[in-house]
């Protein structure tokens, strides 16, 4: 039984007698699913910061959160009427959304990350395990962007091939193969740099800078950043075409 049979997927520069294999049908869904907002920023024809962070709102989703938690931990060096300060905001944040029916996934992903920390932080006594969720995220989103480099599959490619409409030709376009490639290695420094400031806080229990850190330097504006840096990559070289000639990707 051949390699196409068993619906893997290709080797890049080599094409299939079947366009759109399972793993790939499977990598199209996730993408048109996920990367319809700040992703288009990284193929749109000129960067949009307001964009690229959701508005806004987005911001205030982003920043505000942690941001109160750690002035609250500060005044009151108490973990649970800060963990409540924290979340007043995005209730009303949620509410709004609510009423103007819009997306609560952003919104309640905040909700959710924080009432996961506290829990921890309340399990342990540890007021800065607050943000081990994040750090954990942050690991496992370089791990697995590492992963998708090492598959053939950058990360960065499966989300904006479907946006761009050349949906995973790319992988049989050298040039355009090793742009996705940079662009997701970007994503991992940004995953990296995370990790590498929130660790060592976490450890020493610096609770109120981790906080301030994550809502003021490492969310949204590093992300803007990441993306800003990515959309230079990617604009120097044109989405392929299906028409295109293949050029092997060793």
């Amino acid at each position: 039984m051949t390699e196409q049979q068993h619906g893997s997927a290709p080797v890049p520069g080599e094409h299939s007698q079947h366009p759109h294999p399972p793993v790939e049908h499977a990598a199209e869904n996730v993408a048109e699913r996920v990367g319809k907002g700040s992703f288009a920023q990284a193929v749109a024809a000129e960067f949009d910061l307001n964009k690229a962070i959701g508005g806004p709102r987005g911001v205030i989703e982003s920043v505000l959160p942690y941001t109160v938690f750690s002035i609250a931990f500060a005044i009151t060096q108490e973990l649970r009427p800060s963990v409540y300060a924290a979340l007043a905001p995005l209730v009303v944040l949620i509410a709004i959304r609510l009423v103007r029916r819009e997306p609560l996934t952003q919104a309640l992903s905040g909700v959710i990350g924080i009432a996961i920390g506290a829990w921890i932080a309340s399990k342990t006594g540890r007021a800065s395990d607050m943000f081990l969720t994040s750090i954990v995220k942050n690991g496992g989103s370089a791990l697995g962007a590492m992963i998708s480099i090492a598959v053939r599959w950058p990360i960065v490619g499966v989300f904006v091939g479907p946006i761009t409409g050349e949906m995973f030709e790319w992988r049989h376009h050298r040039p355009r193969y090793q742009a996705f490639v940079k662009a997701t290695w970007i994503f991992v420094a940004l995953f990296l740099i995370r990790v590498a400031v929130q660790v060592p806080l976490s450890i020493a229990d610096q609770a109120t800078l981790l906080g301030l850190l994550n809502g003021l330097v490492l969310g949204l504006p590093l992300f803007a950043v990441a993306l800003w840096l990515i959309w230079r990559v990617l604009r120097k070289v044109p989405p392929v075409t299906a028409d295109h000639t293949p050029h092997k990707v060793s």
